[in-house]
């Protein structure tokens, strides 16, 4: 297959993951090329392997690369969207990590502490409106923490993520523009 060539139409394939729902007022993202969505892809992939190797070394903490991989992928699906925002990816994300480690605090590694922290984060981002769903599993993560690593360290590392992820949706966001204009000039 060129990897130059445009993919086929989401009609032509009957792929519906990158469109609107029906009714939706909202333009389709436009597909790039093959290349395009490898290259916008690369990014997010690349920090969450960073991130892996990265928190690998400092803590036991697995269950946060869930929601940090979420976030990377959403960032690489739609980084125009507002759920990628850099406000709303900071502030859902921080919120649920504080969430998390305080229901943790109060009530111990435990299902109530994990469906308090759950619902608390989902209603203080329809609240506060910072909807942003990789969110609700970090603050799963971290009112499930296991073992013996400090809060600091954990919510140092968790803000420390954030703030890769945001300059991922600024990459994103360049090579999107960038795939975009250069599929428009053949």
């Amino acid at each position: 297959m060129n990897p130059k060539a445009p993919l086929p139409s989401d009609h032509d394939t009957g792929r519906s993951s990158l469109k609107p729902i029906k009714g939706a007022n909202r333009n389709l993202r436009k597909r790039l090329s093959l290349q395009g969505e490898f290259a916008l892809a690369l990014a997010p992939t690349s920090v969450i392997l960073a991130v892996l190797a990265f928190v690998e070394v400092l803590s036991r903490q697995r269950l946060l690369f869930a929601s940090l991989a979420s976030s990377a992928f959403l960032i690489y699906l739609d980084p125009q969207h507002g759920t990628n925002t850099v406000r709303t990816l900071t502030i859902s994300q921080i919120m649920a990590a504080v969430i998390g480690l305080g229901t943790y605090l109060l009530f111990g590694s435990s299902y109530f502490s994990a469906g308090s922290a759950m619902v608390v984060t989902i209603t203080l981002m329809i609240w506060l409106d910072v909807v942003h769903p990789p969110a609700v599993a970090t603050s799963l993560s971290f009112a499930l923490r296991a073992g013996n690593e400090t809060n600091v360290m954990l919510f140092g590392l968790a803000v420390g993520v954030i703030a890769l992820l945001i300059v991922l949706e600024r990459c994103a966001l360049w090579l999107l523009a960038r795939y975009s204009r250069s599929g428009e000039t053949r």
